[in-house]
């Protein structure tokens, strides 16, 4: 299927969430508008207690919704208050499969390429009924090197910088993990990675978000993913540019990371891989920077140099 076209016409249903970003939301808008869903979500959040600005910017944000010029069918939820970012996207992805059995969503800093749409429509049906796939993202972070010969790979991550999925796999969203025990959690990780450090930073994720102390949302869809034996569809080309990285942003803040405004490229015809099965070097790949494994190997071997010299003192 060829989907570079910039006139292609998106065939799912997408979701956009925003909130208080209007710079990046008209330029994510843009790409939705030369897509031209024939139904569109909006959801935004409301503005925060005490932040003076954010009631003038959210208005300014949910004025974009307006812009819609083509033959649509647009729904809106406009929180009045804040609800925080594991709040407002979750519950928004709610309202959005509630009423949809599949399709896109979008976040305000997340940039599509033409061909992200045409991307999510061909996998979306492809693999509508195929219980091993869980996910589809637009994002690309292996920093130019391809992952097989076909337009793209599998992995057992989920990025969710524009992306695609199914009711049937949202249904099992648990925003506080309450199926799921810390006790259990390492002996589940080690049978999807090998590496101790990967496994003990996952275990130690999972331990925070249990204890409510990480506000997100997209870890949880990640660990059960991983509780379901899932797979993701990662393109081998980037569809995805994050123009939010900054100090404006919840969590991506520091704009020298290397996935900030990472460039954007266009498929050409899809071609399909002929095995299904997670590239373990590219989540390694990725994971390396995540975790800062370099800096836990250096640390790692640090503590186990200073147990052997002590071993050994004793043992004289």
């Amino acid at each position: 299927m060829q989907a570079s076209q910039s006139n292609y016409q998106v065939q799912s249903s997408v979701l956009f969430i925003v909130f208080n970003r209007p710079d990046t939301t008209q330029q994510v808008f843009s790409r939705i508008r030369d897509a031209r869903p024939m139904h569109l979500y909006i959801a935004a959040d409301g503005p925060r207690m005490g932040v003076a600005e954010d009631k003038a910017l959210c208005l300014q944000v949910r004025g974009i919704a307006q812009q819609v010029d083509w033959p649509c069918e647009v729904k809106t939820l406009f929180r009045d208050n804040n609800l925080g970012c594991k709040d407002a996207v979750s519950s928004a992805i709610n309202w959005f499969f509630e009423q949809e059995e599949e399709g896109v969503i979008l976040e305000d800093d997340c940039l599509p390429a033409h061909s992200f749409f045409a991307f999510c429509d061909e996998m979306l049906a492809k693999y509508r009924y195929d219980n091993r796939i869980r996910h589809i993202t637009g994002c690309n972070l292996q920093m130019g090197e391809t992952r097989g010969g076909a337009s793209y790979y599998f992995s057992n991550l989920t990025h969710v910088w524009g992306w695609a999925s199914w009711r049937r796999v949202w249904q099992q969203y648990d925003k506080t993990l309450s199926r799921y025990q810390s006790f259990e959690t390492r002996f589940q990780m080690e049978q999807i990675f090998t590496d101790p450090l990967i496994i003990d930073s996952w275990e130690y994720i999972f331990e925070k978000l249990k204890a409510g102390e990480i506000d997100t949302w997209d870890y949880q869809l990640t660990f059960i993913n991983f509780f379901n034996n899932g797979l993701s569809i990662i393109p081998n080309q980037n569809l995805i540019s994050n123009i939010g990285f900054g100090v404006s942003a919840t969590h991506t803040a520091s704009s020298a990371s290397k996935y900030a405004n990472i460039p954007l490229c266009e498929l050409g015809d899809i071609t399909h891989p002929l095995y299904i099965l997670p590239q373990k070097q590219a989540d390694h790949f990725i994971l390396e920077y995540e975790f800062n494994l370099k800096a836990l190997y250096k640390k790692h071997n640090k503590l186990s140099r200073r147990l052997k010299r002590w071993l050994k003192s004793f043992n004289k």
